[in-house]
């Protein structure tokens, strides 16, 4: 029994090989006892297995398999159902044992028998249920077939389709409402008190143009600039809101725990625990403020579409997203978003860093030495481009940033971007092996509201951080930032 086990179970059932076994004693007595008869019979058990074999590699029959996700694209944690529908566009007999290929984060893979017993028009329908903690896209099937010939003495495996792509996206926590969103009227900056009692200095004017009506003409402004003005209409417009998103490898790869960017086995992303995080914090803001109609610009840390490099993206190129489609455009931008960029160890950065203090401490105004290639690469992050794309929507509603760990440098480069929204808030991941007071307090002192994170810390609990000291104070912070507060540099 032990002997049977070891033969390969993908040329011959046991019954063949028990028939080429047979075969081969009846040659071997045919040889030994000079029998024709011994000798015809072993030639028939040993051709009758070969040709069996050959029968069911030469004709290979053909089917047709439709796969259904429902829903399409699932979140972490949730499940979807899986129906099959397989249907045979060649001509066999017998059944067919068949298996869908999974992934191993999914299990054991399904295995059920064709033509299933409740099959009608010769389509056999087949339902099953998979569900992922991780975020990703994975590849389901394809569905193999194993063949038999009709005297069940010969075995075939091969695919009968290509399989299709799962989409699991990040699950979103649902966030507290804040200040975020309380300080805002219909424009996503002027707070709905101040629309509903407008003074005089808030009225909007423009020239009298013919048609408009007499009882629209304002008679101040009219004395001001010597010809007839009119109220202008207020327009309602959509709430905006601007959510930066860094995707360095650099600035999550680092620290213990982190995974140093690892793969993940099955959905093969460069990612770590740290990135987890952010990608979790970006869904639940986007699908925060979607409750609230808000329209969600998305940039990377560059300023270029979050999602250009992200495989689940339907429109990478993308970065405005609108009401329940725009959110479900997010959510599958970040199934797939990774890290990306230089993966050098940033340790080299951080001491020149501090020799490049000691000098000047000690009056050495020597040639300040820059780093090459990577590093040179890191100085263009948060840079002109970025604050170009942030410009071109100042102050229409709240600026979060989702970043990672970051040098001084890189803070004062970020530090300016508070200027271009009505609220300016980020999340930023500390580095336990070192001190991120200084790069925290560059971020306030521009008039961004901060909260550092680690990938332990309770997202609920950092997001309602950004209401410590009230609502008047966070306006009042943007209002400090519009009047120009000055940038540490």
């Amino acid at each position: 029994m032990a002997l049977v086990d070891r033969l390969p179970k993908h040329l011959f059932t046991n019954r063949g090989w028990g028939l080429l076994a047979a075969g081969a004693l009846a040659l071997g007595c045919a040889y030994v006892m000079g029998r024709r008869d011994l000798l015809t019979l072993a030639v028939l058990l040993l051709i009758l297995p070969l040709v069996s074999l050959a029968g069911v590699r030469v004709l290979k029959p053909k089917f047709q398999v439709y796969r259904e996700f429902n829903p399409s694209t699932v979140e972490t944690a949730n499940t979807t159902t899986v129906r099959l529908a397989v249907a045979r566009s060649t001509y066999t007999s017998g059944h067919v044992i068949m298996e869908e290929q999974l992934p191993p984060r999914f299990g054991e893979p399904p295995a059920f028998r064709f033509p299933a017993r409740s099959a009608s028009g010769g389509t056999s329908r087949y339902e099953y249920h998979l569900r992922s903690g991780k975020r990703g896209q994975f590849r389901i099937g394809p569905v193999t077939a194993e063949f038999s010939d009709p005297f069940g003495l010969s075995l075939r495996r091969h695919s009968i389709d290509d399989g299709d792509v799962l989409t699991v996206t990040p699950a979103a926590v649902e966030l507290p409402a804040t200040g975020l969103a309380g300080a805002r009227g219909n424009d996503g900056v002027t707070a709905t008190r101040i629309r509903a009692n407008p003074s005089d200095d808030d009225i909007m004017t423009r020239e009298y143009r013919h048609g408009d009506p007499m009882r629209r003409v304002h008679w101040a402004a009219t004395a001001r600039h010597g010809q007839l003005m009119v109220r202008q209409e207020e327009s309602v417009t959509t709430p905006e809101a601007t959510l930066i998103l860094d995707q360095r490898f650099t600035a999550f790869s680092g620290g213990p725990g982190s995974g140093f960017g690892a793969h993940d086995d099955d959905s093969d992303l460069v990612t770590s625990p740290s990135f987890e995080w952010m990608v979790t914090a970006a869904m639940s803001i986007a699908g925060h403020l979607a409750e609230r109609n808000y329209s969600l610009r998305v940039l990377d840390s560059f300023g270029g579409p979050a999602f250009l490099r992200s495989r689940s993206a339907p429109e990478p190129d993308t970065e405005e997203f609108a009401g329940v489609g725009g959110l479900h455009a997010v959510a599958e931008g970040l199934a797939a978003i990774e890290l990306s960029g230089p993966r050098h160890v940033r340790g080299d950065h951080h001491r020149m860093e501090h020799s490049r203090a000691d000098q000047r401490s000690q009056g050495n105004h020597g040639p300040d030495h820059r780093e090459s290639g990577a590093s040179a690469a890191e100085d263009s992050v948060f840079d002109d481009r970025l604050m170009d794309k942030l410009a071109a929507h100042r102050l229409r509603g709240p600026l979060l940033a989702l970043v990672g760990t970051m040098t001084a440098a890189e803070a004062r480069a970020l530090a300016p971007a508070a200027a271009y929204g009505a609220n300016a808030f980020a999340l930023v991941m500390t580095d336990s092996s070192r001190s991120n007071d200084d790069v925290l307090e560059i971020l306030r002192q521009a008039g961004w509201r901060v909260a550092a994170v680690t990938s332990r810390t309770s997202l609920v609990a950092a997001w309602s951080s950004f209401d410590e000291g009230g609502i008047v104070a966070a306006a009042g912070a943007a209002m400090d930032v519009r009047r120009g507060a000055a940038v540490p540099r």
